[in-house]
């Protein structure tokens, strides 16, 4: 029971983050490039919606939402490793719910609309698809995952308030978004990618590799940041 609880947190979880990012830069931003304003808005309907998902669901998951905040988790010994792919199960559910609801409403406009990368929030890299070039992106994608896990691990500290997480987490993902949109319209997630990747096809799913891989490289990384300064005993709880 417990672990069902888990995968439907986590499902429930990713599909708020879903509808709150991807869905406020499809159905509210538009499909083309961002200007200033609809950056700002982007990132933060996903700094809103991470923490509302905090405060709905982490007293039963943690509200891990992210599959590299599930892995700086694990690493940390911050929850049961047995329980790890539950966790990740509900956040593909989840991811692929939001993608869903998202196109399914997109199409309810009167204009024609077809689901593709350059129209459906997905995570790319290449000057051809107006994003900055692979180097750019591996660089951002390994530092501010490491610096969400980062966070979110500090959270867990002895003393931190609960009553703050929420807020910490979603501010930290407000910025991750306004420094790195431009870069490759940011994953540090890779339920996230996945969940658009998949509706839109073509480059966003043969890059979609890069969008697992590195976030999950910068979670080792924040987790090993969070070992440096974590209280004795507390790095390994």
């Amino acid at each position: 029971m417990r672990d069902t609880k888990i995968l439907a947190a986590e499902a429930i979880g990713t599909f708020i983050l879903m509808l709150g990012g991807p869905g406020v830069a499809v159905l509210a931003a538009g499909t083309g490039a961002l200007d200033g304003a609809a950056v700002l808005a982007v990132a933060l309907g996903f700094g809103f919606a991470l923490m509302i998902a905090a405060y709905a669901v982490g007293p039963v998951s943690g509200c891990h939402i992210n599959p590299a905040v599930t892995l700086g988790m694990a690493l940390m010994n911050k929850m049961d490793r047995a329980k790890v792919p539950f966790y990740i199960a509900g956040q593909g559910i989840g991811a692929l719910l939001g993608g869903a609801v998202i196109l399914i409403v997109r199409n309810g406009a009167a204009d024609d609309f077809d689901a593709s990368p350059a129209t459906f929030a997905t995570n790319q890299w290449g000057e051809e698809f107006g994003f900055f070039n692979f180097g750019s992106m591996v660089l951002v994608e390994i530092i501010l995952t490491a610096v969400l896990v980062f966070v979110v691990l500090s959270t867990t500290r002895k003393g931190f308030p609960p009553a703050a997480i929420g807020l910490a987490v979603g501010i930290t993902l407000t910025l991750i978004h306004l420094i790195s949109i431009p870069v490759d319209n940011t994953s540090v997630n890779p339920a996230r990618s996945f969940g658009m990747a998949i509706f839109a096809g073509g480059e966003a799913i043969e890059q979609l590799w890069a969008f697992i891989v590195f976030p999950l490289v910068g979670a080792i990384i924040g987790a090993g940041a969070y070992v440096l300064v974590a209280d004795e005993g507390d790095a390994l709880a």
